[in-house]
C-alpha cells in the first residue's frame, strides 16, 4: 500500500480549483422552472379543482400530454395562457 504526503500547497491549489468551480456553479444561469408540470403542480399553481383542470383540457384551452397514466403540461403553454387572460388592474383615486 503507498502512502502518498499532501502538502500545503496541495491543499491550496486543491481549495482554488474547488472554489473556481463553485464560483462557475453560482455564477451559471441556472433554470428554475419545470418545463413539464403534472396535474397536482398545476392545480395548485393556479389555484383550481381537478374539474376545472379537466374542463380545460376538454375544450382545448390548455394542451396536454399523456404518458402512461400520467398527465403532463407545458409551463410555457400556461405561462401564455396566464398572460392572455391578464386583466388591467383599475387605479382609483380618492377626492
Amino acid at each position: 500500500m503507498a502512502i502518498e504526503v499532501l502538502t500545503k500547497d496541495d491543499l491550496n491549489q486543491f481549495k482554488n480549483e474547488l472554489f473556481a468551480e463553485i464560483s462557475l456553479l453560482v455564477m451559471a444561469p441556472h433554470k428554475t422552472k419545470q418545463k413539464w408540470l403534472k396535474s397536482k403542480e398545476v392545480l395548485e399553481l393556479l389555484t383550481i379543482s381537478p374539474g376545472t383542470l379537466q374542463n380545460l383540457r376538454i375544450n382545448g384551452t390548455l394542451s396536454f400530454t399523456k404518458i402512461g397514466g400520467t398527465i403532463y403540461y407545458d409551463q410555457e403553454d400556461i405561462n401564455k395562457i396566464l398572460e392572455r387572460n391578464k386583466k388591467a388592474a383599475k387605479l382609483t383615486l380618492f377626492k
